[in-house]
């Protein structure tokens, strides 16, 4: 997908063919072996990975994720995405993405963290504060950055809290970065009813996908007066026309661990929730929710993907020939994450903490440009969102190495 995506923007720049491989491959691409000891005496081998794609801009970042479906490829693909990502807010970074094929629910606490060493241990010759800053993703929370700091703090021989972003403020996170990436999907999608005119007290919210991104853009759609209709997680979805309360939900969730069997609800599959009639439809799980086997029925007025790589390039296809639907592209919406670990590597950085406040309004500030800078492209270009975003981004990327030359 994130190569089909490239192609197209790289004919329609007009890039020179032999330029293509310099900017689609990854700079560094590292696989490793990952050996822990068990809670129960054995020893297990997982597989990690890390994609640093260019170091143009300055270091690389992106997430670090635990899921069973964790490949090289994958991983690939997302580094990828987050170049595009970090050059339209105009971020100085590069992009990366990394993994560890494992399911963190299948491992203890003592496991997870051994793990997480182990693998920051392996990349240490990789990584650091200029070179690439990790942050968490799928699977992944404050606590595995709190471990990785430590981890490469131990080996550097003094605390080193920039090699890694979204930890805990206690460290030297910072205030607003773990609501950040569901924040600013829901100022997006706000911008977007904007655009439409859509009154919020009078739309629909469906979300897909309750974990960090997900329930915070819930929160904040409601708090925006949106009536969220239907809500899912891995293990299913639950749906209620008159809307559903968020909080009493969040408290449910806190409980069971799950969304399913909230009282007030109804059991709906994920595949059904996709293509329920609403307003606001925010895939915010895994890749490829989207495809050309229901993106003729999905009902919504915005599609805002809080995902990376929701929508297949089929389902693309069909998506731009629908003009009812406004799409908000992945990585535009979800960039609200990668704006604040920015912000807090910079406080890192200067030893200078701002308040929560001042976070959440630069990041207003920087997702309205790009916002709007990907609107007016898209319209006076007449192409869709999603190849605005990716002509900002991917341009963005050409024209540094353009300028930096080919060394030696």
């Amino acid at each position: 997908m994130a190569c089909q995506q490239f192609d197209l923007v790289a004919e329609r720049l007009e890039i020179p063919k032999d330029e293509w491989a310099r900017i689609k491959y990854p700079k560094r691409s590292m696989s490793v072996a990952l050996p822990i000891r068990r809670d129960n005496g054995e020893t297990e081998v997982f597989g990690g990975y890390r994609v640093q794609h260019h170091l143009t801009l300055g270091p690389t970042k992106g997430g670090l994720r635990y899921h069973p479906d964790v490949a090289l490829g994958e991983v690939a693909a997302l580094a990828m995405w987050m170049s595009w990502k970090c050059a339209l807010t105009g971020l100085p970074y590069g992009g990366a993405k990394g993994g560890i094929t494992c399911d963190p629910r299948n491992l203890s606490v003592a496991e997870l963290e051994r793990l997480t060493r182990r693998y920051t241990q392996e990349m240490i010759p990789f990584i650091g504060p200029q070179v690439d800053v990790m942050a968490p993703d799928v699977g992944t929370n404050e606590q595995t950055m709190a471990w990785m700091m430590d981890t490469y703090s131990m080996q550097i021989g003094h605390s080193v809290p920039s090699i890694v972003t979204g930890k805990p403020v206690a460290l030297g996170g910072s205030l607003g970065r773990r609501e950040s990436t569901g924040k600013g999907v829901a100022y997006l999608i706000n911008r977007a009813m904007d655009t439409v005119d859509l009154h919020p007290s009078q739309s629909r919210a469906v979300i897909q996908g309750f974990g960090n991104v997900g329930s915070v853009a819930t929160y904040a759609l409601a708090n925006y007066g949106l009536k969220i209709i239907a809500v899912s997680d891995v293990n299913g979805g639950i749906y209620n026309e008159k809307g559903i309360d968020t909080w009493a939900l969040n408290a449910y969730v806190q409980k069971t661990g799950t969304v399913r069997g909230f009282i007030g609800t109804e059991e709906i599959s994920n595949e059904e929730l996709l293509t329920l009639p609403c307003e606001v439809l925010v895939p915010a799980a895994l890749e490829r929710q989207i495809t050309e086997k229901n993106a003729a029925k999905i009902q919504c007025r915005i599609l805002a993907e809080a995902a990376n790589g929701p929508t297949t390039p089929e389902a693309d296809v069909i998506i731009n020939q629908r003009p009812e639907i406004f799409l908000i592209p992945d990585i535009l919406c979800n960039a609200g994450g990668v704006v604040v670990s920015y912000f807090e590597w910079v406080q890192d950085l200067q030893s200078f903490f701002w308040t929560e406040q001042e976070v959440l309004d630069k990041l207003n500030r920087i997702l309205e440009g790009a916002f709007l800078q990907t609107l007016t492209m898209s319209r006076k270009e007449k192409i869709s969102m999603r190849l605005a975003a990716l002509t900002l981004g991917i341009k963005r990327v050409v024209d540094a190495k353009k300028l930096r030359g080919l060394y030696p």
